[in-house]
This record gives structure tokens, C-alpha cells and sequence, in this order.
């Protein structure tokens, strides 16, 4: 599956690029004057190999759930059993990315990939086990995929075996292949792990060449010493496994997390679809780096939803070419921020469908 995914990934169509461009030069407005989001919609075109490109709607939020050994490493102060409730809080409709979701029409599917702690007895009652129709005022569902209870502890061994996240990557894409056959016309990040921020910081570090302080943030607000004992773990790691950046699943294997793996499959079916990828923090930048390792092209797919308070979200970021949407100061995950960036995307794309030209307007031009 990985394979045949990565081989119909393409370049972005220029043809379709340059017929978006020239149609916002006839558009009712000044050249250039709305910003970046002219290139976002003109780069949408390419992806979609139509101009003007589909609207991206509905959209559909993905939430790859793991746990991590790493996490014995004590950096974190919360407890890994987290990760199963927040879950449950999730189904049932309580948390930030609920409210943006129901905000903006988006669908919650919740994919436990690697959770350690079993999940609230509640939970699969809540859990609704069919794709459905993408987008709209639906429930949350559960989709479980759980390749194996939690990674190992990064800072001892391998995190994960290459047929592990070689499962994890696959489970990905046929997320992301379910939403886009439900009806999803663009596809936003989400993750859920106590501990998860420490592989991130790993991967931005292996894929980018930056030193592990420059990766490492302080994730659910840590102190100084649980802060300074996070770098050295991530230090020891890449020390430890000498990751190669251009052996992604390697580098999974050896430092990353199962929805990390998870979410890079995700931008790879959607990309190998044309369907754009809206990426949330740090967890999806880190992921992003690997699908991007995997098939260069896939950047064609992604748009940066925001600028995370977690400093490896703007090294990967500058490594891949992308700039942010928005920067409010979040690090809480979920795909929220995402969720908070949906509308500009939206807005960058309705332009081209409904703004009239200066010919159909009877509006002179300079």
C-alpha cells in the first residue's frame, strides 16, 4: 500500500497554476492584494489540476491516538492514562477541537493506533464504527487500529519495529482514503499522547539537522529541569539510533511515535488523492517531514494551518517551505488550530469561484 501510494503522488499541475493566477489578475481587485492567500489558492489549483480548484469542504479531523514508552523518561508530569480519557472526552463531545469542529462543520474521527491504557468502558457504546459522510454536524467515531500498546522507550531502544510503523503509516493512508471516499475535500490533523511532543522533537531534529535544543519545546508547559531532562533524552535518542533522514520509515522506527507514523500515511493518501492536507502543530509538522521524506511532492498537498508555541513546529516548517496561516500561541494539539485556520482556506478558494471578473462587473480597470 505504501508503495503504490507514493508512486501516484505528483507534481503540482502548472497549467492549472497559471490559469489561477491570471484569473486574479482579472478579478475585482488589485493585483496581489490579498496577500498570501492568491499563492495558497493558486497552489490549491495545482494540487486539485483545476482552476479554480474544488471548495475544501466538507472537511474531516483526523485524531491518531498513541502512547509512548518514552514517557518513563519523566518528561511529562501527566500520567500516560490521559491519553485513553481524553479519548472518551473526545467521543463524547467535550473538548476544544468539539467545539471548533462543530464550529466550523467538520467531522471527528478518532483513530487509536497505539493507545497503552484501555479506553473508557463508555467509549465504544459512543464509538460509531462507520466512515459516514464526511463533514456536518456528525458524531465522533472510533476507528480501531491499535498496532501495538504504546512505542517502546525511545531513549533505550527503537521505538517501534519497521513493520510497526510500517502498519501505522498504511493505517494512515486508509484513514485518509475512508474520509476522501465519504465525501472530505480536505483532510486536518489531529493527535492525541501524553509524552508525544519528546518523538516530535526527535524526528524534527533527525529530518532538519538542528541541533535538539532547537527542536525541543516545553509541550504541556513543563519546568525547567523536566525541560532540560526532555533535550537530553532527545539528544541521547538521535545519539543513540543515528536516524537517516532519508530512510523515513527507519527514522520512524528508531524515534517516532505510532500516530506521528500515523499521521504521515494520512498526508500521503490524501496527497497521492489531491486532496490538501491542513496541518495543525507540532505533531503534524513532524509527520510531515517524514511523508515529505517518503515523496517530495507531497508538499504540494500541505498547508499550515499554524504557528505552534512549540519551537520544532516552526524549524520543520522552515524546512519544508511553508509559512503559517495564523499564529496565536497555541500548543494544545487535537487540531485545533487547524480547525481555526479552515475558514482562510476556504476564503482563499471561494474567491476564485464567486468574485466576478472586471469584464462581467463593468468595472474599469486602471
Amino acid at each position: 500500500m505504501l508503495h503504490t501510494t507514493i508512486a501516484a503522488i505528483r507534481p503540482l499541475d502548472e497549467p492549472a497554476m497559471v490559469a489561477a493566477g491570471e484569473l486574479h489578475g482579472r478579478l475585482t481587485k488589485p493585483a496581489g492584494s490579498l496577500g498570501v492567500l492568491e499563492e495558497l489558492s493558486v497552489r490549491l489549483a495545482g494540487l486539485a489540476r483545476a482552476c479554480p480548484p474544488p471548495l475544501p469542504e466538507p472537511a474531516a479531523v483526523a485524531i491518531f491516538a498513541g502512547d509512548h514508552g518514552v514517557h518513563a523518561q519523566g518528561v511529562t508530569p501527566w500520567p500516560q492514562e490521559v491519553t485513553a480519557q481524553m479519548i472518551g472526552n473526545f467521543l463524547a463531545g467535550g473538548a476544544v477541537v468539539n467545539a471548533f469542529a462543530r464550529q466550523a462543520g467538520a467531522s471527528v474521527t478518532v483513530v487509536d493506533v497505539g493507545v497503552a491504557t484501555p479506553l473508557p468502558p463508555a467509549v465504544p457504546a459512543q464509538a460509531d464504527g462507520q466512515p459516514g459522510r464526511a463533514g456536518g454536524p456528525t458524531r465522533p467515531r472510533l476507528v480501531a487500529a491499535n498496532v501495538r500498546p504504546g512505542t517502546r522507550d525511545l531513549a533505550v531502544t527503537a521505538a517501534l519495529t519497521r513493520d510497526e510503523a510500517l502498519a501505522a503509516v498504511e493505517t494512515g493512508i486508509r484513514i485518509a482514503r475512508e474520509l476522501i471516499d465519504a465525501g472530505a475535500g480536505i483532510l486536518l490533523t489531529g493527535d492525541m499522547g501524553i509524552g508525544n511532543t519528546t518523538p516530535a522533537a526527535a524526528l524534527v531534529a533527525a529530518f532538519t539537522g538542528v541541533d535538539p535544543a532547537e527542536a525541543t519545546g516545553r509541550g504541556t508547559g513543563v519546568d525547567d529541569p523536566t525541560y532540560a531532562r526532555k533535550i537530553g533524552v532527545v539528544r541521547a535518542a538521535l545519539a543513540r539510533h543515528a536516524p537517516d533522514p532519508t530512510d523515513p520509515l527507519g527514522v520512524l522506527a528508531a524515534v517516532g511515535g505510532l500516530e506521528h507514523a500515523a499521521l504521515a500515511g494520512l498526508i500521503l493518501g490524501a496527497a497521492a488523492r489531491r486532496v490538501p492536507v491542513l496541518l495543525d502543530g507540532v505533531i503534524a509538522v513532524s509527520a510531515a517531514l517524514a511523508a515529505v521524506a517518503f515523496a517530495p511532492d507531497a508538499v504540494g498537498a500541505l498547508v499550515a494551518g499554524h504557528r505552534s508555541a512549540e519551537p520544532g513546529a516552526t524549524v520543520g516548517l522552515r524546512h519544508l517551505g511553508l509559512d503559517p496561516l495564523i499564529d496565536l500561541g497555541l500548543r494544545l494539539g487535537e487540531g485545533t488550530g487547524a480547525l481555526l485556520a479552515l475558514p482562510v482556506v476556504t476564503g482563499a478558494v471561494r474567491v476564485l469561484h464567486e468574485v466576478a471578473t472586471f469584464d462581467s462587473a463593468g468595472v474599469a480597470e486602471k
